[in-house]
Formats: structure tokens, sequence, C-alpha cells
């Protein structure tokens, strides 16, 4: 009896499958009014790595480490969706979908299709990863958030599409994330983790769920997004968890049973529901039934819940006013927007978090700084990549050099967003992982890039990819006598480049693209970067000489070594304790008697500063009377505000050329740094290399590079998120609370992801990063970044080890960067310092080459300099995205990179003719889509949300028809297009 009931269940929910042709709101279940309804998520999130890799949570290996087994919870749950027509399921993280899809029969895809359009298996967030909101770049953020939804959208058509976005688990959130969203067309955002201060008031004031304004610049609502707290972070209440790693008793519903618990169950759901009532503002309440890498064995679960509904439910009829369901976030949410209700604005973010007092997640800002470089250089490579492969389509793919695939590089990327890749929060194994996945795909991508090289220079030559060269390790640049430099610029705009090149002769000839000479200096390598390169390179020389770069363009240069047999070549000499250095833009100013910087001076604005810079460590708590709290991977916690010189004095020397000043600074056996000015160039750079930080005196330590100014900043200062928007900060205060401050330092500590500034009313002092880090403005007039951290504890987060990296040769690691400083005044600064941060993020790629390279093209001569643009863009249009969608479909990105108060030149409207912008390729069948590209924008329909008098709808903004000759960027627009590639001839005239 009981297998015939069985098999009615199955064909019945087989039976209703045809039916889910309208997906979305008309498959969400009856509500009744009159009642509080609560609205069950049955839901896993699975870490796209974190105590174990990628591979190993998906298959379920390594479970000493932690037991979790992606592939058997999607079979699992899929199981159960099949055998109840009322259970519903949410799935996030479509790097996981997409291998579990890849194995799947024709027979179960079919049934899981079904299920996507009855709206029982929904997809939440969509993107590859659930990504970290404070160390990542936008343009990684979008990425990948691009690459999950189209795989969704390509494999479930429209039911497939993601109507909310769902962070359950990264610590903190960002504005920019809430406006990228928005401009996804998700009509909604839910996430477990806030401030535990900021939680209680909004508990109180029933602030829980509110309108997210997320640009000032973006007229509501485009860039406005519903968003939700949860109210248990993203597990089920207290006593209510049922899956096989849950110690909570399961219902127990036989009254004959001397363990019946079924009345205790209710009563404690109801007193539950009652309590949640106090917090939010609507008869509809959400509760996350599930957890980490939960529902392997779905029945436990489901066969819970599901006696839960009944004994609840079966209340109303004495009178009970709740009532339970399986639901959905976005089904949630429909009920929240029919409330019709007036929500309040937030226009300030979530950073930084802290979950109790002295319990600041602000280490990982900084948390494995290799890696944060890594994955920025990544993204600078992957844009490299996707632009060659456009401008070259198939002959990119499959040319001389073998089969090269972006994907590889893509999916790679995705994964390091993930909140506990670039965040540095993983095992030191699993970071291992990440780092070899982008390996592996740089790897496919330099075979894409050679291919496109050849075709576009007419040239086959060996090209060579040296990723070393901030070490000053190249060995063919050493060894060769006469070899090629390929500069591959990806932005809109032209660009000159200081290009140095480990070397092995003393004197060189340089040629530019058009055959002229070109001014070079050689430079011996510094005892510092021999000191962290050791085996891996023996160059003695650096060869260093600037390179113009046309808009999307290839410039060639020929490099020569001179003969000095015979010849004496006097060595340059190298001045101690220099006062100064200068070029026609800064003059860096030194103190004599302790080597340290002691002002700048911008001479092209006649701004002087006076300023001191130097490197510090704060000592890492091991706890103490106050709390037993100790610094680690995600918390900072120094164990006083005071921090540790590094040294007072250092000692100096001075490199001088035609083409650029240096100053060498060493602090010790482990941290030194170089002043640099090249010629014409507007900043001064600092090139700081940290480590190995000891630790024999068992000590953690977490280094910082600290600016100390007279500036009157009245507490307040600056920080970009993600790249993009500037927020203002202010020293030991909140927004919408107030604040009870119990880290001073860590407390005040905000992600850094490209710039951080000071000002008055005269001056601003602004330092860009080439990655992210936590910085912050400790006293007025300061401005302080952490560079390098080095743990000794666990901070008891889940990781269960201490952040150690132990480097390359088990001493712990070396780490090394650059700083950019700019002076000017705050009228002026914008325009400077955001053009040089986009040129951070998107810079040229250096490839070399021998000379003895064959024609491409029988007959063709070669090029060496090549633009893929008609015309360079303006500063204040960004060539974001230009990527291959498909053989004969491209993917176009543009940008307004300027805040809409930011300058007074660029702060405009500008508009762009998409169909003459290239110049080897042309465009047709255009269609404006969503920023993640996954739906057309005139097919956008969002929820509208009432927040005071006037709430704007998307419906009263006014679309007019897509012209693709007058395309119109206002500041901080991102417009995303598709359309047709159409290749023209190979042969191409020199430009």
């Amino acid at each position: 009896m009981e297998g015939a009931l069985l098999l009615i269940v199955i064909l019945g929910a087989a039976g209703t499958m045809h039916l889910g042709e309208a997906c979305g709101e008309q498959t969400c279940p009856a509500a009744p009014d009159g009642l509080v309804n609560v609205h069950l998520i049955p839901h896993t999130h699975n870490d796209v790595g974190w105590l174990k890799t990628v591979d190993q949570y998906y298959y379920g290996a390594q479970n000493y480490i932690q037991h979790a087994g992606v592939q058997y919870i999607l079979d699992s749950v899929i199981s159960q969706l099949l055998l109840d027509a009322k259970k519903r399921f949410i799935y996030v993280e479509s790097a996981f979908f997409w291998r579990w899809w890849s194995q799947q029969s024709e027979g179960l895809k079919k049934d899981v299709r079904n299920l996507v359009q009855e709206g029982r298996l929904e997809f939440i967030n969509g993107g590859w990863t659930m990504n970290d909101e404070a160390a990542t770049h936008y343009s990684s953020i979008i990425d990948q958030m691009t690459l999950g939804l189209k795989f969704l959208q390509s494999t479930f058509g429209e039911c497939g599409r993601p109507r909310v976005a769902w962070h359950i688990d990264p610590f903190g959130h960002s504005r920019e994330q809430a406006s990228l969203f928005a401009q996804m067309g998700y009509d909604g955002l839910f996430f477990g983790r806030l401030d535990y201060q900021d939680k209680e008031n909004r508990e109180k004031n029933k602030q829980m769920e509110m309108v997210w304004r997320g640009s000032d610049d973006l007229n509501p609502p485009v860039a406005d997004l519903f968003t939700g707290v949860l109210p248990n972070g993203y597990n089920p209440p207290n006593g209510f968890c049922w899956d096989q790693f849950c110690s909570d008793s399961p219902i127990m519903d036989n009254p004959l049973m001397e363990d019946y618990n079924a009345d205790a169950v209710v009563t404690n759901f109801l007193s539950v529901v009652d309590q949640q009532s106090q917090h939010y503002r609507t008869n509809h309440l959400i509760m996350t039934m599930g957890s980490d890498f939960q529902y392997e064995n779905a029945n436990l679960w489901y066969k819970n819940m599901d006696k839960l509904i009944t004994l609840v439910n079966a209340k109303q009829t004495n009178g009970s006013k709740v009532n339970v369901f399986y639901s959905t976030p976005s089904c949630y949410l429909n009920f929240l927007n029919r409330a019709n209700m007036s929500w309040p604005i937030k226009t300030d973010d979530f950073f930084p978090y802290a979950d109790g007092a002295h319990m600041f997640w602000t280490g990982y800002f900084t948390s494995r700084p290799a890696f944060k470089r890594y994955e920025r250089l990544s993204n600078n490579f992957l844009q490299v990549c996707n632009q060659l492969e456009a401008l070259t389509g198939m002959a990119a793919r499959n040319g001389p050099y073998g089969t090269g695939d972006s994907s590889v590089l893509r999916r790679a990327m995705g994964v390091a967003q993930h909140h506990d890749a670039v965040t540095g929060t993983a095992k030191q194994a699993v970071a291992d992982d990440y780092n070899v996945r982008l390996y592996k795909g740089w790897d496919s991508c330099q075979t894409l890039i050679s291919n496109a090289l050849s075709n576009l220079m007419g040239t086959k030559e060996n090209f060579v990819f040296c990723t070393l060269l901030n070490i000053s390790v190249c060995p063919f640049s050493e060894a060769a006598k006469t070899f090629n430099v390929i500069l591959y610029n990806p932005l809109g705009r032209s660009v000159t480049w200081n290009v140095r090149l480990p070397v092995s002769g003393r004197k060189y000839l340089v040629l530019g693209s058009s055959g002229e000479p070109i001014r070079n200096e050689v430079v011996p390598v510094s005892e510092f970067t021999k000191a962290v390169r050791r085996d891996k390179g023996q160059a003695e020389q650096e060869l260093i000489f600037q390179a113009e770069i046309p808009p999307l363009g290839i410039s060639k240069f020929a490099i020569g070594a001179l003969t000095t047999q015979g010849l004496f070549v006097k060595p340059k000499k190298l001045l101690q304790h220099p006062n100064s250095i200068q070029n026609q833009y800064y003059q860096v100013d030194f103190d004599p008697g302790t080597g340290l910087i002691a002002g700048i001076r911008n001479l092209e604005k006649g701004i002087s500063l006076p300023l001191t810079q130097s490197l510090y460590w704060y000592k890492a708590s091991a706890g103490n009377a106050g709390s037993a709290q100790v610094s680690g991977a995600y918390i900072f916690r120094p164990n006083q505000t005071e921090v540790e010189h590094v040294t007072q004095k250092v000692q100096t020397y001075l490199v001088e050329n035609s083409l650029v000043q240096e100053v060498y600074q060493n602090f010790s056996s482990w941290c030194s740094q170089v002043v640099r000015l090249y010629k014409d160039q507007r900043y001064v750079e600092l090139e700081w290399t940290v480590g190995p930080i000891p630790i024999g005196d068992g000590q953690g330590k977490e280094v910082i590079s600290r600016f100390d100014t007279k500036l009157q900043t009245d507490g307040g200062f600056y920080t970009d998120a993600n790249g993009r928007q500037i927020l203002q900060r202010r020293r030991n205060h909140r927004e919408t609370w107030e604040l009870e401050q119990t880290e001073p330092v860590a407390g005040n500590y905000y992600p850094v992801n490209s710039r951080i500034y000071i000002k008055d009313k005269d001056t601003q002092f602004t330092v860009l990063t080439d990655r992210s880090q936590g910085g912050s403005s400790i006293t007025d007039g300061s401005v302080e970044l952490m560079v390098h951290r080095r743990l000794l504890l666990d901070d008891s987060r889940g990781v269960g080890e201490p952040l150690f990296e132990p480097g390359q040769y088990g001493e712990g690691l070396v780490v090394r960067g650059r700083h950019l400083l700019l002076l000017d005044s705050p009228r002026d600064a914008a325009e400077q310092h955001r053009l040089l941060a986009v040129q951070e993020y998107m810079s040229p790629q250096i490839i070399l080459s021998s000379t003895d390279g064959a024609p491409y093209y029988k007959g063709n001569p070669s090029r060496t300099q090549f633009s893929g643009l008609q015309a360079a863009l303006p500063p204040n249009a960004h060539l974001l995205t230009f990527a291959l969608r498909e053989p004969n479909k491209v993917l176009i990105r543009l940008e307004h990179p300027f805040q809409g108060q930011e300058s007074s030149n660029y702060s405009q409207p500008i508009t762009v003719n998409l169909q003459t912008l290239f110049s080897t390729v042309s465009l047709s069948d255009f269609i404006e889509t969503t920023l993640s590209a996954n739906e057309e924008k005139n097919k956008v329909k969002r929820m509208s949300w009432r927040t005071g008098k006037s709430s704007p709808s998307l419906a009263d903004i006014a679309h007019s028809a897509l012209d693709p000759s007058n395309v119109t960027l206002n500041p901080m627009e991102i417009r995303t297009f598709l359309a047709t590639i159409h290749y023209k001839s190979q042969v191409w005239e020199s430009r």
C-alpha cells in the first residue's frame, strides 16, 4: 500500500510539471490575511572553498576536515522535490550547480527544468559564487555575476533568472554592491551579518527591512534595492535544526511514545514567531531552515518540517493566528511588496562588521595580501584576454600556438571572488588551490593572447610572458641580446607606461614602433630585490624606458644590447642621504636626520604638505582581561592603540638618471621601501617590501604604512566602495546608530579597494592602492594602510588555523606592493586621482618575443602598432567590458567613471557612437541589457517600493529607443549591450 501511495505521489508531481509555464509570483503559496504567515526557506550554504578546496567540497573528499559533499546535497534535495509538490528549495552558487548539472542524465535534467518552472527549485543570487563585498573590485563582481547568470539563463531560460540577491555570509556589506545588484535587475537583497549594535538598534525600531539607496548619482529607483536582515543569520531558530549535523531533537509526534515532544516543539515555535514578530513590520516572517552544507540527507529536514507545518497549522482551529508553509525569498518579497508600506531609506553601508564587543571583522581587509594582489592582476589579465579575443574572434581561440580558452581564467576569477577566497580567510591549503586555479587560467589565456597578437601584428613569434617582473625576474630578457617588447593597453585612451625589465647588459638601444630611438636607462637591481627573488633570477641590471601605447592597442619596441667590450662603463654614483627628489610635477623632501619622508609638494599646483611617512606594526592581541578575542584571519584586534616603529631611522641612497629618481630606504632586514619619481609622472610612488615578518619574540604583528600631516580633518576621511563610489567615514561614528566604541583602532578600519584620502578646505592628500587593504585615519591628519599581517593564533571564526603564511621558503611570506601618493586641491583632485585609479586596475600588459618571427599572412608585412578604436575615448567614458559572448556576439559595457559632483570638467554626460567605435570590427543588432547581461533593459520590471511622499518607480523613468550612434552616459552610469560582431579583413592599416 505504501509503495502504491508513493507511486501516486510521484506521478502526481510529474503530472503537474507541464503546468509550470508561468514561473515567478504565480507559483508562490497562498498566505491568508489576518494570520502571521511564516515562510520556511529550505536552503544550504555552500562555500566555494574554505576549509576544503572547491573540488573536495563538491565530491565530499577529506571529510575528516569537514563533512561536506555538494553533489550529494543536490542529489538528495532534487529527489525530495520530485516526491512532493509542496516542497521547495533555493540554491545559490552556480559554480557548484554547473558541475552537478554536467553530470546528470537528460531525463533528470528535464525533471529539474520542470521544478524550476514550477518555482519549487528557485535560484537565488545566481552568481558563480557568493562574492565578498569588502576586498572585491566592482569589475570582478560584475564578471562573476555575469558568468553565473549566463549559465542559468542558457540552461533554464527566464524561469532560471534570480529575482533576489542572497548574501547571507559575507562579513559586512557594501553600498556599491547594492547599486550593482539593483542595476542587474534584482528586486531585493537579504543578508545575515551586520554589526551586533546595529542589529539591536534595528530590532528595537523595527528597521530590519529597508530600501537601500545605492547611489547618490543614479536617479532613484535605478540603484534602490529593498534589503532585509535575516533574523537568525542564515541558520534556523534555536531548537529547529534537523540536519544530520544537528543535535536538536526530531519531532516525535506519536503521543503513545515516552519521548513525545510535538506539543513542546509547537509551543517553542510559536514563541519564536511571537518574538520575531516584535522586530518586523508586516504579518510575514522569514525563517532560514538550513545552514553550511546541510541537506546531504534532505529527508531529515523535510520530514520534520512537514510535521511542523501540520502541527502548527492545526492550532488555527483553536484560535492560533500562525500559518506556516514552504516558501522562497522571492515569494516572501512579493508579500512584503503587496503590503504597500512605506520603508525607511539607508544611504551608507554596513562596514565595519562586529559580532560582539572587541570583535571587529576588519583584519580580512588585508589578510593574504599577496593573493589579493594576484587576484587584482588576474582581473587585469582577464580583461586583456577578453578584449583580444573579441578583436580577433575565433582566430584567438585556435591559432599557431594551440587552443586558448578565456573561460578557464573567467571561472577561476569567479571562484576567487568568494567570501573566503579574496578575503584571505580560507585554510592555507585552500588558498594554495585558489592560486593554482588562477595560474591555470593565466596559462590558457596566454595561448589565446599569443594567437591574437600574431593575428593583429602579422607575425608568428616566440611570445614570452614574464610574470615576476615586480621582483626583476625574467630569464628571457636577461639572456637575450636582442628581443621585442610588445605592450597591450586595455584602456580606451592612450597611456604612457614605464617599462622595467631585468637585463644582463649595461647599455641598450631601444627602437619605437616607427623605428625611432627611445631614451632608456640601465639601473642596478637593488639588494632589496635580490633578497626577495633569491635564486629565481640573476639579473644585475634593469632596463627602463617609457612607452606610449594607443587606446585598446599595441605598441612594439625593438631592444638590442650594445657591446661594451673594451669600453669602461663608469657606474653611476649612489648618493647617500638625499635631501629631496623632484620631477616636473612633484618634489619629495626627506629628513636628513632620519632618512624618512618629511614632505611632498605639487609643483604644478603650488601646494606643499609637511608629511612624515614610516612603517609600523601593531602587536596582535592574544586576548586580555577585557576580552579573550585574538587577532586572526578575520578579526583585527591590536593589544594597544599605540604602534611599534619598525625603525625610527632608515638607511638611504639615491639612484638618479634622466628617467627616474629613486630613494631606497632600508627599515630593517625584513622591511624596505623605494620612493620613486619617474619623468613626467604626476604622482609619487612608494614601493614597499615587507616580510618575512619576524615572530621569534612570540608576537603576531600587523604592519602598516602611516602618513602623518597637520591637516585639520575633524575625524573625517574618505574611502572607496569596491573601486567606484567614494564614501565619507567619521572616526568613532556610525550614521544610523549611536556607537559604543570598544576598539578605537580596529573599530575604525574600513575596506580600501583603490583609494583613501583626507582633506581640509584647501588640500587633499590621497593614497592609491594596488590591491584591497584595510585603512583608516586613527588621528586627525593621519592616514594608515595595513600592508601585511602574520599571526600566531586562530580567531575562533571557523578556519581553525592562524594566518601564518609560511611562504615558499617556509620562513614567512614576503610581500611587495605600491602606494601612489597624490597632493591636490579638493576641487581638482578627483580628475587625476580617479583616472589613475582606473589605469591601475586596467594597466598595460607586457609581452616579450624573439626577433625571428615568421609572417602570419603570406605577402603582408608585420605591424608594430595597432589601435582597436577609431579614436580614443574621452576621460569620462571607460570601456569596462569588451568580451566575446558567442562566436558572433559580443558583450560591451561603457561606464562613466566619475561621480556627479567630482569634476567640473568630467562630471558631465558624455555621448559615444558604438557603431564607429572600433577599427577592425563592426557591430550591429544592438540590444541594451541589465548590468549582468541576462535580461533586455526594456523588459525589466522591478518592484516599486514606497519610501515617503514621493516614491518613483522604474516606470517613471522614460526609456527612449536605443540609438547605438548616440549612447549617452551620465555620471556613475554603466550601460551594457549585446551586439552582433562582424570581422573585417585581417589586413589592417598601420595606425
